[in-house]
């Protein structure tokens, strides 16, 4: 039975460089994703600092206001904001004195402010009912001020060095000025920029290697693809190219020199057994093709499988008497419905009995049997052939594979067939035949069957398979005894009312005698 093409020398895109490809491409993906992270991140970073220090400046203008307002009516100013930073005031005398009192000193012996203690720039001393930033000597300052009703007030400014009591000095004062340190302000801004200085790394790293592992995982399949594709085309190309150098020959030795008619008939059979082999490699791409496109819309029937099998060992009678091949079917005498597209069981049906048909030596054995397992419809088709390889079952169903020389097929049929089996949700048993060559089998779903059986029931017996008639290896198949699907309807015991297709959602029963139509 064929199993693919030969294995040729490994394509120059082997899955070394896919893998290369593979590593490269994700990790420049995942360069980029994380490049796009960090620039967004950069910008909710400076967006949240921004947040954050409008938000601890509009508390600290919440409490200078509060506090001027407090001073206006005659209250008593709170000696520290609720932020835990002192407020300061100071008071400007009409000789641009400041006076800078601690709200702990309860306004008494207030000092003389300085540059370089807490005074405030000649600039804060117009600072109106709007808060705004200053600098002083020991840091950024938010102040608020306004004009007051003169005081006048006496201040230490110094001390006698002959008697050592205080000097004083009388100020009028017309201004004050509230303040409080933005110290805090700082302090969470350099929390938050140190937070988002520990988190960004680690987060950056996070969508670095995430971005890796899922533009590996996303980016294998799909190069996977592309490598067989790649290969496809390059099988496809030297399938084709075989046959088309054989014609070629052909031709230019016809049109070198004049030859004689027997010379020119076997190089036309040449000929046309090339142009049937590149025909029918192009139908079965075709085929392929079609179905890639189409098989989430092929519209699916209940189908009686024992019936599709009859018709297709019909249609390959005529295959198996010209190689002295002896072809039975055996079917259960119950419904064998199965939910799928009849043209594609009809088409994995051909290239099942193609393969066994092809591969079985003159005089040998195929037998088709379709039973019911439970809730399960089994089809198996064995043969007298050679078998397949253990070591190449694995690979038997790759598209151009064959593991023997035998010529007539590309090795398409059984990438078919398990494009079918796969879209209609059976599976492939594969193994040695009794009949000493190989036995592929597939398991379906069986529809319809909640009146015929139960999960736990035991599998419907088949009738027992004919042996060849010593006079006529060639024989037709079997008599048989289909069922309908219908359940009143009970076939005869001899088999002679057989059900018309018609009963069953398959294809049109062809004659028996017509050229059966090989699956490549």
């Amino acid at each position: 039975m064929s199993t693919g093409r030969a294995a040729r020398g490994s394509h120059a895109t082997g899955p070394p460089d896919a893998l290369h490809r593979v590593r490269v491409a994700s990790t420049r993906v995942a360069l980029i994703s994380t490049a796009i992270v960090a620039a967004v991140y950069l910008v909710i970073a400076m967006v949240v600092m921004l947040i954050v220090t409008s938000r601890e400046t509009t508390e600290v203008d919440t409490q200078l206001t509060q506090a001027l307002t407090n001073s206006l009516a005659g209250g008593t100013p709170q000696p520290d904001s609720s932020s835990g930073t002192p407020l300061w005031y100071w008071f400007v005398a009409t000789d641009g004195s400041q006076i800078a009192c601690d709200p702990q000193s309860q306004f008494e012996q207030c000092p003389i402010a300085s540059l370089a203690n807490q005074g405030l720039p000649a600039s804060a001393e117009s600072v109106g009912a709007s808060p705004r930033t200053v600098s002083a000597a020991s840091g950024d300052f938010r102040v608020i001020g306004t004009d007051i009703t003169p005081i006048t007030y006496d201040a230490q400014v110094g001390t006698d060095p002959a008697t050592g009591l205080p000097i004083g000095e009388q100020f009028t004062l017309v201004r004050m000025i509230i303040g409080q340190s933005l110290s805090g302000v700082t302090s969470a801004e350099g929390n938050l920029i140190l937070a988002e200085a520990i988190v960004g790394p680690i987060l950056l790293l996070a969508v670095f290697l995430g971005a890796l592992t899922i533009g590996r995982r996303v980016a294998a399949p799909i190069e996977e693809a592309r490598v067989r594709q790649m290969e496809f085309t390059a099988d496809a190309s030297h399938e084709l190219r075989t046959p088309l150098s054989v014609i070629e020959a052909q031709t230019s030795l016809a049109l070198a020199e004049p030859r004689d008619a027997a010379w020119y008939r076997a190089a036309f059979q040449r000929v046309q057994g090339e142009s049937g082999r590149i025909r029918r490699l192009v139908e079965d791409l075709l085929w392929l093709a079609r179905f890639d496109t189409t098989r989430d819309r092929a519209p699916a029937e209940h189908v009686d499988l024992a019936i599709l099998a009859e018709m297709a060992a019909d249609r390959f009678t005529a295959v198996a008497e010209a190689k002295g091949v002896h072809l039975s079917v055996r079917t259960a005498p119950v419904p064998l419905v199965v939910h799928a597209p009849p043209e594609w069981l009809d088409r994995l049906l051909g290239v099942l009995l193609d393969n066994a048909c092809k591969y079985v030596p003159e005089g040998g054995t195929v037998d088709v049997a379709v039973w019911a397992d439970g809730n399960r419809v089994r089809l198996a088709v064995d043969d007298s052939g050679p078998g397949i390889p253990a070591a190449e079952r694995s690979r038997i169903f790759d598209r151009f594979r064959r593991a023997t020389d035998q010529p007539g097929g590309a090795g398409l049929g059984l990438a078919i067939a398990n494009s079918v089996v796969s879209a209609t949700g059976g599976r492939w048993t594969i193994g040695d035949s009794p009949l000493g060559g190989a036995s592929l089998g597939v398991v379906w779903p069986r529809s319809l069957s909640g009146a015929h059986g139960s999960a736990g029931a035991a599998p419907e017996p088949l009738p027992p398979a004919a042996a060849p008639a010593a006079a006529a290896p060639a024989a037709t198949p079997q008599p048989l005894t289909p069922p309908t699907i219908a359940p009143a309807s009970t076939p005869p015991a001899d088999g002679s009312a057989r059900p018309s297709p018609a009963t069953v959602a398959g294809p049109p029963r062809r004659d028996p005698t017509s050229d059966p139509q090989p699956a490549g």
